[in-house]
């Protein structure tokens, strides 16, 4: 195991970020490659304590010499992110000197250009650099996930057409409740790699790319960092690295995913139509109808006719829910997986800023 800082040069005098990363080194040059990040949001860290036990299989492993494939893991790829607080809480979503999704504005390029990522790095604000040095560590490799959390949440994954279902091990192996197939239509992390693996062959793009991956997985909700639940899904990564062959040794064999995997299309999300406090009528895993009552909003408390309903537009999979519950005009409430198109007009690419 090799373990080493990238040096992030902060941009005022005196700062700078370090990023650690470890590399264990396979034995066949034949056998795929894996880049693995977490907390990109920096305070989403079910994935960095994934990848803390992960970690304890393959230094097992490589004692063994069972490692075939080079593994590259940034257990937490924000350090400026994990850095920001407000009033004591941690801002990890947004970059606050340009108000940017850290997990948005990834370079689209070709994987051809992968090595312009990283020239004149200086030039750059600290948090573009990071950027680039992410996405230039993903494009080395053959595998990539991107390992992120939702509010309250099932397990899921957000996973472009261009690599189902030959992903659907990957789903298995972590008993997702579902899989979004995402459009590929945003500049997130996942999406810019996807980008450059389709863009490989100059004036082609591939809508198919065998052997190659790039996802999200969200491993449930901000509050699930236990340590049995990171452990089973640690087993749950070895097994699918054991089953890609990118390391060798005991591992339980993958059944069949059996789940939901439906278009990024198929979601409707669910936003508090007016401000208020919400109690939700519905949980994570329920399946509902058309018209059923989702949750209640009381709009002026105290007050006769001061509460509204939210209902759900068809039926569906509730695979998401915030945990707050007071919700501003038109804030997300739920995702839910529905076998038919959302009826709302929505533009193409992420679901939430």
């Amino acid at each position: 195991m090799d373990i080493s800082d990238i040096i992030l040069p902060g941009d005022t005098p005196g700062t700078e970020w370090r990023l650690p990363v470890i590399r264990f080194k396979g034995s066949d040059p034949k056998a795929p490659k894996v880049y693995m990040q977490a907390a990109l949001h920096a305070g989403e860290l079910p994935g960095t304590a994934v990848l803390h036990f992960l970690c304890e299989h393959l230094r097992r492993a490589e004692a063994e010499g069972a490692i075939r494939g080079d593994i590259t893991i940034v257990p937490h790829a924000n350090p400026i992110g994990a850095a920001q607080a407000h009033f004591g809480d941690m801002q990890g979503r947004f970059d606050l000197g340009t108000r940017t999704n850290f997990n948005r504005d990834f370079p689209l390029i070709s994987v051809r250009d992968r090595e312009t990522l990283t020239d004149d790095l200086e030039r750059y604000p600290a948090v573009e650099q990071l950027k680039r040095q992410l996405l230039y560590m993903a494009l080395g490799a053959d595998l990539v996930l991107d390992l992120h959390c939702d509010d309250e949440s099932l397990q899921y994954a957000y996973i472009d057409d261009a690599f189902w279902p030959e992903a659907s091990d990957l789903a298995a192996a972590l008993d997702m409740a579902a899989v979004f197939l995402s459009d590929g239509e945003s500049s997130a992390f996942e999406e810019a790699v996807g980008h450059a693996l389709k863009h490989a062959l100059e004036g082609e793009r591939r809508t198919h790319l065998p052997g190659r991956l790039a996802v999200t997985l969200e491993l449930r909700g901000t509050r699930d960092v236990y340590p049995e639940m990171a452990k089973a899904d640690a087993q749950g990564l070895w097994n699918f690295l054991a089953g890609r062959g990118i390391v060798s040794g005991d591992a339980k064999p993958l059944g069949d995913f059996k789940g939901d995997a439906l278009p990024l299309d198929n979601i409707e999300m669910i936003r508090a139509p007016q401000p208020g406090a919400v109690l939700f009528h519905k949980s994570l895993g329920d399946r509902v109808q058309e018209g059923d009552v989702l949750a209640t909003i009381i709009t002026h408390p105290g007050r006769e006719n001061g509460s509204i309903e939210v209902r759900a537009p068809q039926a569906g999979l509730i695979v998401t829910r915030v945990s707050t519950r007071f919700a501003r005009r038109r804030a997300d409430l739920m995702k839910i997986l529905c076998s038919e198109k959302t009826r709302a007009n929505r533009k193409p690419g992420t679901l939430e800023d």
